[in-house]
C-alpha cells in the first residue's frame, strides 16, 4: 500500500490536484499553437486517450491570443507554457487559461512577476514552476559544476520564494531531468523541504522504447514512495502515447483504475501458436477501451490457467486453436485464425453483462 506524501492541493480548471486527488496525467501538444484546428485535433485525441491535463506552447503573442479559442472548445483543463516574456502570461491568463507554466526569476525583475501574479490571484489561476537540469541557472552550473539535483532544488527554492514573497502559494513544482536518477534524487530532496504539489517528469526521455523506460524507472520509484500529484511522459512520439504510457504506470502501481489490464506471457519453446503476434494483435484490438477489464492472452499450460482464473477473458493458445476463458472458466474453442474475433465478441459480452448487473443493482 502506497501512502502518499501530504501536500498542498491546487485548483487546475476542474481538476484538483495534490492532497487527496488522484494523481493525473498530462500532456504537451506538439502543434503550432497559433494553428488552432491542429492543435485541437490533438487536443481531443489527448481526451479520448484519458488526458487529465493539456499544456500548449506560447513562444509568441499570437499564440497567446489563441488560448481563447482552443480553450472553449476542449473539456480538459488548458496549461501555457510560457518562457522569459511576462506579457505572454498575462495575455494568456486573460484569454481563461487554467494554469501557467512558468519560472518568476526568468521572465524579468519583480515588477513584472507581481503583474502576473496580482492577475493569477484575481483569476484563481495556480503556477508550475518548471526546472529543467538543461536550462539551470549559469551561476548554479558554476556553482555545482554542471547540472546536479542540489542545483535543480536550490534554482526551485529561489523561484518558491519569490512567489511566497508575492504572497501566492497556488503553485506545483517540478524538476526534470534526462537521467532518472538525478530527477529522482531532486523530488526526494525537494519533497523534504516544501508541501507543494509535485509535477513528475523525466524530461526528454526519447523515444517510445528507451523513453518509456526511462519514465517508468524515474516515476515509479518516486510514485511507489507516495512522491508525485501528477505526471507527464515526455516521448519522442505522438503525444497520446504519452498518456497511454502514463496511465500505465500509474495502474501498474494500483494508483489508477479503468480502461484495459492488459498481459501477455513472453512465450517459449512450449508455445504452439505465434504468441507474440496473438498478443500485439489483441492488445491493439483493445487498446481504446475505456471501461475496465483484465486481458490475458497465454501461450503454454504453465502460467496461461493461473492468469486465466484472474483475467475477466483470457485466451490460451494451442496448435491451431485458442481456448477463451471468461474468469477463469473455459467457455470456447476456437480455430486459430478466429481468437481475435472471438475475444472480441466475448469482451464486449462481458462489458454488456456487467452494466446490465450494475444497472439491476
Amino acid at each position: 500500500m502506497i501512502t502518499r506524501r501530504k501536500s498542498r492541493q491546487i485548483q487546475v480548471g476542474n481538476v484538483k490536484v495534490g492532497g487527496d486527488a488522484p494523481i493525473t496525467v498530462q500532456s504537451m501538444t506538439k502543434t503550432d499553437t497559433r494553428d488552432v484546428q491542429a492543435t485541437l485535433l490533438e487536443i481531443w485525441s489527448l481526451e479520448a486517450a484519458g488526458c487529465d491535463i493539456v499544456r500548449c506552447a506560447v513562444p509568441v503573442r499570437e499564440a497567446a491570443e489563441k488560448l481563447g479559442e482552443i480553450k472553449r472548445q476542449i473539456r480538459i483543463p488548458l496549461v501555457a507554457d510560457i518562457h522569459f516574456n511576462y506579457k505572454l502570461a498575462l495575455i494568456a491568463l486573460e484569454q481563461g487559461v487554467d494554469g501557467l507554466r512558468l519560472n518568476p526569476g526568468n521572465i524579468g525583475g519583480k515588477q513584472f512577476v507581481m503583474d502576473v501574479v496580482n492577475l493569477a490571484k484575481e483569476r484563481k489561476i495556480p503556477i508550475r514552476i518548471g526546472v529543467n537540469a538543461g536550462s539551470l541557472e549559469k551561476d548554479l552550473l558554476a556553482k555545482y559544476g554542471g547540472p546536479t539535483s542540489d542545483g535543480m532544488v536550490e534554482s526551485a527554492l529561489r523561484h518558491i520564494r519569490i512567489l511566497e514573497d508575492c504572497n501566492y502559494p497556488e503553485m506545483k513544482v517540478s524538476l526534470k531531468a534526462s537521467d532518472p536518477l538525478m530527477m529522482i534524487e531532486a523530488y526526494r530532496m525537494l519533497a523534504d523541504k516544501v508541501d507543494y504539489p509535485l509535477h513528475l517528469g523525466v524530461t526528454e526521455a526519447g523515444t517510445p522504447g528507451v523513453g518509456t523506460i526511462k519514465s517508468a524507472v524515474g516515476l515509479g520509484a518516486l510514485l511507489s514512495e507516495g512522491i508525485g500529484d501528477t505526471i507527464r511522459v515526455s516521448l519522442s512520439a505522438d503525444p497520446a502515447e504519452e498518456v497511454r504510457v502514463g496511465i500505465d504506470i500509474l495502474k501498474s502501481l494500483g494508483l489508477r483504475k479503468g480502461g484495459l489490464t492488459f498481459v501477455s506471457c513472453p512465450s517459449c519453446g512450449r508455445a504452439d501458436v505465434d504468441l507474440v503476434k496473438l498478443a500485439k494483435e489483441i492488445e491493439d484490438e483493445f487498446r481504446g477501451l475505456s471501461e475496465e477489464i483484465h486481458i490475458a492472452v497465454m501461450g503454454c499450460e504453465v502460467n496461461g490457467p493461473g492468469e486465466a482464473r484472474v483475467a475477466d477473458i483470457g485466451v490460451a493458445g494451442g496448435r491451431g486453436i485458442g481456448l477463451i476463458f471468461k474468469r477463469g472458466e473455459v467457455i470456447r474453442k476456437v480455430k486459430e485464425t478466429e481468437i481475435r474475433a472471438a475475444m472480441r465478441e466475448e469482451v464486449d459480452k462481458f462489458l454488456a453483462e456487467r452494466k446490465a448487473e450494475m444497472g439491476a443493482v
